[in-house]
């Protein structure tokens, strides 16, 4: 029955080091933009640079 309660107390632990981790991440501005990543690929051929001319000797 010890077992359980070290069990419990570790996912406890673990549960908590992720949330610390995700408030952190919130606080950094991790999670601000989530529209542009998604419509990026859209307008990926709009932002191709045009091919560069090969110079010949």
């Amino acid at each position: 029955m010890s077992v359980i309660y070290i069990l419990i107390t570790v996912s406890i632990l673990v549960a908590i080091v992720f949330l610390v981790a995700f408030i952190k991440a919130v606080r950094s501005g991790q999670f601000d933009d989530d529209y542009t990543p998604s419509v990026r690929m859209l307008f990926d051929d709009e932002l191709k640079k045009s091919p560069s001319k090969i110079i010949k000797k």
